[in-house]
């Protein structure tokens, strides 16, 4: 009921109209990377990108399990991944060359950076994530917006989502059997995607 009301409100919808233009504005940087890559060096560093807005029930639930006041401007100061975009890479190397040139626009800010795929979760988690300020262009004004961009392979993005799907199950025996699984298979997909990447190299 919270979670609609809030919903419901012009201030929050404006909001969500602000993050929305954030992750358009992230995307198009992105899209322009890809175009040059594909001109200057004949392949593309990123194979497609996932973009969600988060729910006002989700959003709800975050700010009141952490104990902020559910406004839009406290909203606005204490979540970073409202706006959300995943970047799908084919190589590792893709990922930290299209996060260092994204980093690099000028009018980008970073405000954090978290690499597991250098230093996995213990659940072998690997991804790149960045807290990016982005600015946004509006009929009368220009403001930054808070965007979180993931970077994975096609193989962690597979891994990420299969794991999601299992952690979310009912009444399922032997966890610590799976879990121990999963973080095999974790590391055997890195290890794909390395010998990839070597593979790739050696055709260059």
């Amino acid at each position: 009921m919270q979670a609609k009301k809030l919903r419901e409100t012009e201030p929050f919808n404006r909001l969500m109209m602000e993050y929305r233009a954030a992750i358009m504005e992230v995307e198009t940087r992105l899209k322009v990377l890809n175009e040059e890559f594909s001109q200057v060096y004949n392949r593309n560093p990123f194979e497609s990108i996932k973009s969600r807005l988060k729910t006002p029930t989700s959003i709800y639930a975050k700010m009141a399990y952490k104990g902020y006041p559910v406004t839009v401007e406290s909203i606005r100061e204490h979540l970073t991944d409202v706006a959300g975009l995943r970047v799908i890479c084919s190589f590792p190397d893709d990922i930290y060359r299209l996060a260092d040139l994204l980093v690099k626009q000028d009018d980008f800010i970073l405000l954090r950076k978290k690499d597991y795929i250098s230093n996995p979760k213990d659940n072998g988690y690997r991804s790149l994530h960045l807290i990016l300020s982005v600015p946004i262009f509006l009929s009368n004004e220009k403001k930054y917006m808070k965007a979180e961009v993931q970077f994975r392979t096609i193989a962690m993005d597979f891994w990420a989502s299969l794991e999601h799907k299992l952690k979310y199950k009912k009444d399922v025996e032997n966890t610590e059997e799976i879990e121990r699984k999963l973080r095999a298979c974790a590391d055997s997909i890195e290890a794909l995607d390395y010998q990839m990447q070597d593979i790739r190299d050696k055709i260059k």
